[in-house]
């Protein structure tokens, strides 16, 4: 049986107010989203799609902000920030793993990534067709150095992909 290692940071609690660093990818990298014009991403239909629920996640949840995001053909960076007003109980890696902490960052990217396969399909005709990677990238951001450094780096993404997109030929 093979069993994959967490990325988790052990003993950390993912409803803990704090700024988190998330990254989802689609399935196979698939460019589902829209793609990038020299600098600029232009969303099609799927990405306007997946824009209209994560601003909907935020509206639903009080306890989430996001400060700083974009979404590319094939994945969303994100600065997301809990501020939940009481602790969480039990809110912690050592649950079962079909267990998610309400008010967490694993039960904020569940929801969406449930809502945006579900309704993507719906377009497509494609029920139970995956559209997202099974996990996810978080980094808990600890001081104000990695916040500015993540935040130029979500507001960078374009223009490297261009660049990379440029140096492959494509």
């Amino acid at each position: 049986m093979h069993t994959r290692k967490s990325h988790r940071l052990k003993g950390w609690n993912y409803a803990s107010d704090g700024a988190y660093f998330i990254t989802i990818v689609t399935k196979n990298r698939i460019h589902l989203f829209g793609e990038v014009d020299q600098t600029e991403v232009i969303l099609n239909q799927f990405g306007e799609l997946f824009l209209e629920e994560w601003n909907r996640s935020f509206e639903m949840r009080k306890e989430l902000s996001c400060d700083e995001f974009i979404i590319m053909p094939n994945h969303l960076h994100a600065i997301v920030i809990i501020e939940n007003n009481e602790p969480i109980p039990n809110a912690n890696i050592d649950l079962p793993t079909l267990y998610r902490s309400p008010r967490s960052i694993s039960s904020f990217i569940a929801g969406l990534k449930s809502i945006v396969t579900k309704r993507i399909n719906e377009i497509r005709n494609t029920p139970g067709q995956p559209v997202w990677i099974s996990r996810y990238h978080d980094y808990i951001i600890r001081d104000e150095k990695a916040y500015r450094n993540i935040k130029r780096y979500i507001q960078e993404n374009p223009i490297r992909y261009s660049e990379r997109k440029k140096q492959i030929g494509k």
